[in-house]
């Protein structure tokens, strides 16, 4: 029998021990979590009587910690149900219960003795075989080791989660020399396959991969700011998406990361390493004041920026005062918003003259130099490295891959111009004629990653437009990937959608709707139906929607079976693309949602009508439909726009049935819901018979708007809300029929249009509209 990890234990409940703790019980692990034991009552034990004896001031560090999860932003949860799952305890009394766990992992401060004293203390209980890791940023974990039993170094290695742990995809795992290569290997499964992570295996070198080249780029940076006399927003300004790194940029990052964190990553590089590369991670004396000042970022609201009132404030590193934000243009940035794709748009500023270029390249090149100068020491491979900086720092690019986007002949011949020295390695590959460093390289994948850029070139496209391609995804099942702007749905995808049931239920054994985009589909082309409203095009609009409803009966009622691939964001018509199809396969972070009220109209795909079924599926599980309890379900999700914060939430909103899929890992997403296509398609799938739909009609229609009207006269909801909630009220009712009516889905959808279009056509709702594409935002009007 294969190992499994049944259960674990966190030893350290701080910010990363409780994170760690919640991602565990996110999928299903049942977790302790134990700190120290305090020395001292709190003002609030006195009070209460209590004494230093008593078990809950005992175990108050990790019930504490266990509590704040519920408070924390961005949640760790995916659900609050998963608290339960962590046992809060303390190092003394729980010590003998490490016994009962598969795996152990310590995240106490970040010091050697300590962390080498808990690990002592582990090595006295555990059980034989129990994998023990340590959760550390840097520190050696071949160091931490010594002194402890043979089966202890067998189990032991690394495990570097990055923070927040559910929602930083990198995992380090960083075996030592005694490491036993089968306990090395289950662990990279499982942190693939079971916590959805990006794992890399990481040599027990300085902040292993990630941390040593991100925290090198990051000073470069502050070091070219400083001679170049740059601004931190005319940085940041270039620093972030427009290069392929997150919109947080340099300073901003640092903002979040807190500064006091990163002071203590640098310096642990800085106490390790030795001769010109120590001078790099020394803090420039600016970053030392604002460690004085304790002005570490975010969790103090002061770093380098300052938030007053509406305005946000940059640091002026000279003065030390906050001042208005700066942002860097020239020539080269403007060009490149026109460049097509990445590669062209790096090409452009690295290699311009301008100021942009100038700050670009002197970042670019010394980072590329150091991941190559160092890649043999801290990695078995180059492309260890560029996955580590795109899972845990979020570049769009690897450092090999920017090289080989900037062109590896171009940059090498201005390096070497410059004085520079190229890497011996790097000057071979060159020189046995290889034009870029993926050049026949050889990648291994999990068969799980499915890269629809790969399955065109292997299968080709079957059809496309310019909304959407239908693609052969193998094993008979073909692929419907969305590409519209922003993922919008217009004509175009909806007669994909027609396309793809037609040519799956003649040639293949089911359909998938997925792609991997930014997000799976943020509901209808707004812009466009404003602009048919404006002019008055009531028909075109008419048209629209009859297809959108169309098509999604044509999902739902496939002969074979549709699997929708959810994740990310997931609005409105987005939304109602899933709902039809025979099954969910969503990834762990979707975000799904029926928005529509907050345009001023109401789902009209068939939206409520499908969340309604939902409703009543799961209310009805325990025998006997309750009508009023799934209407008004239907009712408070709609018109509150509720949105899940992640799958498990989308479960408990009626969005994703019991039976529904959801994927930790968000590569693996495609692969499982292929599977699922497969497994439906063997066990005979049938398609769903079109049954009548009892409805509450106007008694429950009469509910609903006395809950609405009590929000109305308390002042939350305005007259235009209440306008929408009725005509939402009366959909969902399916009408003023006596209560119990059987009716067809068809006038269900016919009702929901005609809602719709009537909504279209108010004032109030054009104005949303038109505010939602000009800020993101919704307007209450």
């Amino acid at each position: 029998m294969g190992r499994t990890i049944k259960k674990a234990a966190v030893l350290g409940s701080g910010i990363m021990g409780s994170g760690i703790a919640a991602h565990l019980a996110n999928v299903g692990i049942p977790t302790l979590l134990l700190d120290i034991v305090p020395a001292e009552l709190t003002a609030e034990e006195i009070a209460k009587g209590l004494a230093l004896k008593d078990r809950n001031v005992r175990d108050r560090l990790a019930v504490a910690a266990k509590q704040k999860l519920l408070k924390q932003k961005p949640a760790p949860l995916t659900s609050k149900e998963h608290l339960h799952l962590i046992e809060p305890g303390n190092l003394e009394d729980d010590l003998d219960r490490l016994n009962e766990v598969d795996w152990i992992i310590e995240v106490v401060v970040e010091r050697l003795d300590i962390k080498k004293k808990v690990l002592a203390t582990i090595d006295k209980v555990r059980k034989k075989g129990t994998i023990v890791s340590s959760n550390t940023s840097g520190i050696s974990i071949e160091a931490m080791a010594e002194g402890r039993s043979d089966d202890f170094k067998k189990h032991f290695l690394g495990t570097h989660f990055f923070n927040p742990p559910r929602y930083l995809k990198l995992l380090e795992i960083i075996p030592t020399k005694y490491t036993d290569q089968a306990v090395l290997t289950f662990m990279k499964t499982f942190g693939e396959n079971v916590l959805g992570k990006g794992v890399v295996e990481a040599k027990d070198t300085p902040n292993f991969i990630a941390n040593r080249i991100g925290t090198y780029g990051l000073l470069v940076t502050v070091r070219e700011m400083v001679n170049g006399g740059y601004s931190v927003g005319e940085v940041d300004s270039v620093t972030g998406p427009i290069i392929g790194r997150p919109k947080s940029a340099t300073f901003r990052t640092l903002d979040v990361v807190g500064l006091d964190t990163f002071a203590h990553v640098a310096d642990n590089v800085h106490e390790n390493v030795s001769g010109d590369e120590q001078e790099v991670f020394v803090l420039p004396p600016f970053m030392k004041k604002m460690l004085d000042n304790g002005w570490y970022g975010s969790k103090v609201d002061q770093g380098f920026y300052l938030k007053k009132g509406k305005e946000i404030l940059e640091l002026n590193i000279e003065t030390m005062q906050y001042e208005q934000r700066r942002t860097l243009k020239t020539a080269s940035i403007e060009m490149s918003k026109q460049a097509k794709g990445l590669a062209e748009k790096l090409k452009m500023l690295v290699y311009a003259e301008d100021r942009a270029g100038q700050l670009l390249w002197n970042i670019i090149k010394p980072t590329l130099l150091y991941s190559a100068e160092h890649a043999q020491e801290i990695a078995d491979d180059f492309v260890a490295i560029d996955q580590a900086m795109k899972w845990g720092f979020g570049w769009e690019l690897g450092p090999f891959e920017t090289w080989d986007a900037i062109g590896l002949e171009r940059s090498i011949q201005k390096m070497e111009q410059e004085g520079e020295r190229i890497p011996a390695w790097v000057t071979e590959l060159f020189a046995s004629g290889k034009k870029s460093f993926y050049e026949n390289k050889i990648v291994e994948y999990n068969p799980k990653v499915i890269h629809l850029k790969r399955v065109k070139d292997q299968h080709g496209v079957i059809k496309k437009n310019s909304g959407a391609s239908l693609i052969d995804m193998g094993d008979d099942v073909a692929v419907l990937e969305f590409h519209s702007p922003n993922y919008a749905i217009g004509l175009d995808i909806i007669q994909m959608i027609n396309y793809a049931v037609d040519e799956v239920e003649k040639n293949y054994k089911g359909l998938v709707i997925g792609h991997q985009g930014k997000n799976f589909c943020v509901g209808a082309n707004l812009a466009l139906i404003l602009m048919e409203a404006q002019d008055d095009n009531y028909f075109e609009i008419d048209f629209v929607v009859r297809q959108f409803q169309t098509a999604m009966m044509k999902i739902k009622y496939s002969a074979k079976p549709v699997v929708a691939a959810p994740f990310a964001f997931v609005l409105g018509g987005g939304a109602e693309i899933c709902l039809p199809a025979a099954a969910i396969q969503a990834s762990i972070e979707t975000y799904m949602g029926l928005v529509e009220t907050g345009v001023g109209v109401i789902p009209s795909g068939g939206g409520n009508k499908e969340l309604y079924l939902r409703q009543l599926e799961k209310l009805g599980a325990s025998g006997g439909y309750d009508l009023q309890k799934a209407a008004l379900a239907t009712f408070e999700t709609i018109a509150m726009a509720k949105v899940s914060t992640s799958a498990h939430e989308a479960k408990e909103n009626g969005y994703l049935c019991v039976t529904d899929g959801i994927s930790f890992n968000s590569d693996h997403l495609l692969f499982d819901a292929k599977q699922r296509v497969l497994e439906l398609d063997a066990s005979g799938y049938r398609t769903p018979i079109r049954a009548k739909i009892p409805v509450i009609g106007e008694v429950g229609y009469a509910t609903m708007l006395l809950g609405a009207q009590n929000l109305k006269n308390s002042g939350y909801i305005s007259d235009h809300d209440m306008k929408i909630a009725k005509k939402l009220a009366y959909v969902i009712a399916g009408g003023r029929l006596p209560e119990g009516t059987l009716v067809d889905e068809q006038y269900l959808l016919e009702i929901e249009r005609e809602a719709f279009l009537s909504l279209v056509g108010e004032r109030k709702t054009q104005e949303r509209m038109k505010y939602m594409l000009l800020k993101g935002k919704p307007l209450r009007n």
